[in-house]
């Protein structure tokens, strides 16, 4: 990374906070998407988009059932495979859990445009969205209104990135749980771990009514939620993720929106012409980390979604787990140690907004463990994974 990038990486929204704990490249990977589908877009104020710290924040949507067959991950000492079937095993037919899946389903099929902003601490960043559905497809522009120019351009599941600063194009597929998405996984699961209640009295978010749905956690493994959605359309229009004492840690809510109308197809052109630009593509396989070694005791009700090998620019190969209770999500990056590298700072704990931090070196490997999860949850998931070498090898 040269200066002027190293300049740009510590004007990311995420990094303004943070105590040295990671790779700074591993924060700006994964700090993006956290919190109730926190928008990727929202959460990278500045960031520089060499292939060298951006990469793709995606999580593959395996099926749990066939993710669980892994034998990297177990959930409080039980297998991953019994952990799933407890997970599952509360079916809900709640009008909460109903709400939820409403929620999501708005957020995909619904024609509506607006500005949101996200808010962590002092830090305030505003965004213009406007998201279309033709009956097949979804697409969507989101424009950063704060800082340095840069838009996001969807289509399903595959996004571009643009940075007009570096004429730069960053192709990348992200999963769809992205404000003012919600879920990862289907909400009548949830309430195993989860207490959901909606509040009687309607409340107002951008001049529009919306109905309040807490979302209480059952033990102290993750935070708790509160979600504002449209009387109207189901569309949300505010998230906040909360800590059990109460205390707000961030949110993102629209301050404008309007919803159901229909859009010119020129709404979701770019700004710049872009033709020429150059474009770049994440690269990403998937792997078995059980097989190469690795044992995660899952805290409980988290179980694995994805397991990808992600190549950065400089041919470094960073291997990502994925776990998700529904809402919430943990990623867990695996990288050989190398004691030369300026990039890996102080082993332990930190935290932005939501997203606790923890760096630990195991045998040879140096770990970012990275959640919306209380801090005590983080420390001992990343302090109890275990590393066995497979047979044959050195």
């Amino acid at each position: 990374m040269n200066s002027g990038q190293e300049s740009q990486t510590h004007n990311v929204a995420w990094f303004k906070r943070v105590v040295p704990a990671a790779s700074h490249s591993l924060l700006l990977l994964a700090c993006a998407g956290f919190g109730v589908g926190l928008s990727t877009q929202a959460l990278g104020q500045g960031a520089p988009l060499s292939a060298h710290v951006a990469a793709d924040t995606a999580s593959a949507r395996d099926a749990a059932s066939s993710a669980a067959s892994s034998p990297a991950v177990a959930s409080s000492g039980s297998s991953a495979g019994s952990a799933v079937v407890a997970t599952l095993s509360v079916v809900s037919s709640s009008p909460e859990a109903t709400l939820l899946r409403q929620i999501q389903q708005a957020a995909r099929h619904l024609n509506y445009e607006g500005v949101f902003t996200f808010q962590q601490g002092e830090s305030i960043e505003s965004s213009r969205m406007t998201h279309v559905f033709d009956g097949q497809d979804e697409k969507e522009r989101i424009e950063v209104l704060d800082g340095p120019p840069r838009e996001y351009l969807r289509r399903n599941d595959e996004v571009q990135s643009l940075f007009p600063e570096q004429k730069i194009i960053l192709r990348e597929q992200q999963r769809g749980d992205r404000f003012p998405g919600l879920l990862v996984a289907d909400p009548t699961a949830l309430e195993a771990h989860y207490q959901l209640r909606t509040s009687p009295e309607p409340y107002r978010v951008a001049g529009r009514s919306c109905r309040v749905i807490e979302i209480t956690p059952r033990d102290a493994h993750r935070y708790g939620y509160r979600l504002c959605a449209d009387i109207a359309s189901n569309l949300l229009l505010k998230a906040q993720t909360i800590t059990g004492e109460g205390v707000v840690l961030e949110q993102v809510a629209f301050t404008h929106v309007t919803i159901g109308q229909a859009i010119n197809e020129q709404a979701l052109q770019p700004a710049w012409p872009i033709a020429e630009w150059s474009t770049q593509h994440t690269k990403q396989q998937v792997i078995d980390l059980g097989a190469m070694g690795w044992r995660v005791p899952a805290p409980p009700g988290y179980v694995p979604t994805s397991q990808l090998a992600r190549v950065f620019a400089d041919q470094r190969t960073v291997n990502q787990l994925v776990l998700s209770d529904g809402l919430a999500t943990i990623s867990i990056f695996i990288e050989p140690y190398r004691a030369e590298r300026s990039e890996y700072l102080s082993q332990g704990a930190a935290r932005s907004g939501s997203v606790n931090i923890f760096g630990i070196r195991i045998a040879n490997f140096w770990l970012t463990v990275l959640g919306e999860v209380p801090a005590t949850t983080l420390e001992l998931l990343a302090q109890s994974i275990q590393y066995v070498p497979p047979a044959g090898s050195r």
